[in-house]
């Protein structure tokens, strides 16, 4: 047999041999999401014997969630000031940072929160509240879900979740309020500075979660956790700041929407405690 063929026939043999391996892995892959689906519907025929109305449908998957490192930026808050006010000068009082324009306003940075103050006609609400503001977020170089608007008695307020990787950090929210056609206030918190946590835990299942709120829900001595239906579950961050400047985590949580309010559990410890 020519050297040629042998060459052909072991080509072939490695092919199908590749072959065979993916086809096992797929079917795994398969199999896997198959038994999560499965677990899944067994705890919400759980919650519904329990008397809380759930449907899979509304159960969002976790995805690669797993606790990182944040820590606070200078220079990320210099971005987001000068994309507000333009050229700023800035001042310092401790921990607190201070950037100000005369014509446009001030912005105040703390321990993980911040707050911009805008003077009257600085920047205006031209033509829609939600455009203006995706603008600014893309300016100021933050990443969150999609803005949300809401009207009030006093003029429009955007509001935005902050987001890493595409999953929401839940408590991370910015708000824009408008008042008679200009933008006057944003306020809010934010991450930065993401590093991989070398004690990082990965996100729970979905079904571990709606077990612990459902254990709660029937607690006689937890009356601030009660639901009857289950609208949607969304696994994301909760950030919580640990350091005197501003160090922190981003570290895996579940939001759950229920027809009494917004629950949010911290997925490592298991706490719960409304988030309205």
């Amino acid at each position: 047999m020519s050297g040629s063929r042998l060459k052909t026939i072991a080509i072939a043999a490695l092919l199908v041999i590749n072959i065979v391996f993916l086809t096992v892995i797929i079917m795994d892959a398969v199999a896997d999401v198959r038994y999560e689906r499965e677990a899944l519907e067994n705890v919400c025929a759980v919650l519904r014997a329990g008397g809380i109305g759930i449907s899979p449908e509304n159960v969002r998957a976790s995805g690669d969630i797993r606790t990182m490192r944040t820590a606070r930026s200078l220079e990320a808050e210099e971005v987001i000031a000068r994309a507000v006010l333009g050229d700023t000068t800035m001042s310092e009082q401790g921990v607190i940072y201070l950037y100000e324009n005369a014509e446009r306003g001030t912005a105040t940075f703390r321990t993980g929160d911040f707050e911009i103050n805008l003077n009257d006609g600085a920047i205006l609400n031209t033509s829609d509240a939600l455009k203006t503001v995706q603008g600014l977020l893309r300016s100021m170089k933050i990443d969150t879900s999609e803005p949300s608007v809401s009207i009030g008695p006093f003029g429009e307020t955007v509001v935005a979740v902050g987001a890493f990787r595409n999953a929401s950090i839940f408590n991370c929210i910015i708000e824009f309020e408008f008042r008679g056609g200009s933008l006057m206030t944003i306020r809010g918190r934010y991450a930065a500075g993401f590093e991989p946590a070398e004690d990082g835990i990965a996100i729970s299942s979905a079904g571990t979660a709606l077990l612990g709120f459902l254990a709660e829900v029937v607690r006689e001595d937890r009356p601030d956790v009660q639901c009857t239906q289950v609208l949607s579950v969304e696994a994301g961050y909760r950030h919580r700041v640990i350091g005197s400047f501003g160090e922190g985590v981003i570290a895996p949580a579940w939001l759950i929407i229920t027809d009494n309010g917004q629950y949010l559990i911290d997925d490592e410890t298991g706490e719960i405690w409304p988030f309205n």
